[in-house]
């Protein structure tokens, strides 16, 4: 639901936020963080608009917003320090709500979804030397304080390394997935599954872990435990790191995520195909994949001319 805030939107604005945030939840299965983060885009840009335009905007209103409006909301959020790539995915969000919304009402939203999205240089993974990768796995099991608790911090690590999943991924595997087999199905964002193979190391750390453990195997509670019997929190996860990266000395960029990074960039490193780690990363776009692999444009070159039909010709 939404939160009751001291918001100046109108019912009519208001209901159709929820609808919509509904339907994202219902129909499109969109992650609990991915629906917060639009409730709070989405209704930062109709409170503007109510302030804008003199009073709380009711649907048929919402309808009118053209250009002009959308330039005057993209100046204001300029205006109080908001970063281009910030401003880009709540436009985004905004543009999500209206398609929706125009598709309910009836009315032609060209003006809103055609807005420019301001330009911004996206932020390319560092990824981790193959050696720094393997020193981090070692560091997060032996700085534990009892030895089951770095066995299963090791065995979380390996994953994101040695699979490339993310970590909501790796912590939402259950009692049943164990033993690990050759290949895990992923269910990863938007709900879309995929293969994943498994690495004889990453079962070795996930048996280990499990040997260790004072919990009982269950097969649908959580795989990964805290110290209290409950699912793992992931910023335990991310402290661990974060101790074995100041002592290894590694920059601040050496985080769960960077270790997905990793695999995909050693893997490519390795001759490994770009839509192949596509697929294993569960990316939808190819243009994603090719930022999170830290290759140069001679690398993809030579990728692209060993792997495209018209290349080999």
């Amino acid at each position: 639901m939404l939160k009751k805030d001291k918001l100046d939107l109108s019912p009519g604005a208001r209901d159709a936020l929820q609808a919509w945030l509904d339907h994202l939840r219902a129909l499109e299965d969109a992650a609990a963080a991915t629906v917060e983060a639009y409730r709070a885009d989405v209704t930062g840009f109709l409170t503007f608009l109510s302030a804008h335009l003199g009073g709380p905007q009711g649907r048929a209103a919402l309808a009118r917003v053209g250009l002009r409006e959308m330039r005057a909301w993209m100046a204001h959020e300029r205006g109080r320090g908001t970063t281009a790539r910030s401003l880009a995915r709540s436009l985004s969000a905004v543009k999500s709500f209206y398609r929706w919304l125009a598709d309910r009402d009836g009315f032609d939203a060209t003006q809103v979804l055609s807005t420019r999205s301001p330009r911004y240089r996206r932020k390319l993974p560092r990824p981790l030397a193959p050696q720094a990768a393997g020193e981090v796995i070692a560091t997060t099991e032996a700085q534990a304080p009892d030895a089951w608790v770095g066995a299963r911090d090791a065995a979380v690590v390996t994953l994101l390394y040695g699979c490339g999943l993310r970590i909501s991924e790796a912590l939402s595997l259950r009692g049943a997935d164990a033993p690990l087999r050759d290949v895990l199905r992923i269910t990863g964002k938007g709900g879309k599954e995929r293969l994943v193979p498994v690495l004889p190391a990453a079962k070795a750390a996930v048996d280990t872990y499990l040997a260790r453990s004072p919990w009982p195997l269950e097969p649908e509670a959580p795989l990964f435990r805290g110290v209290r019997g409950g699912a793992l929190n992931p910023r335990l996860v991310q402290r661990a790191m974060e101790r074995a990266r100041l002592q290894l000395g590694l920059p601040a960029t050496a985080t769960p995520h960077a270790m997905r990074h990793s695999f995909a960039t050693h893997l490519l490193n390795a001759g490994g195909d770009l839509r192949a780690i596509q697929e294993l990363l569960g990316h939808a776009s190819l243009s994603t994949t090719q930022a999170y692999t830290a290759v140069d444009t001679a690398r993809l070159l030579e990728v692209y001319e060993a792997s495209h039909p018209r290349a080999r010709s």
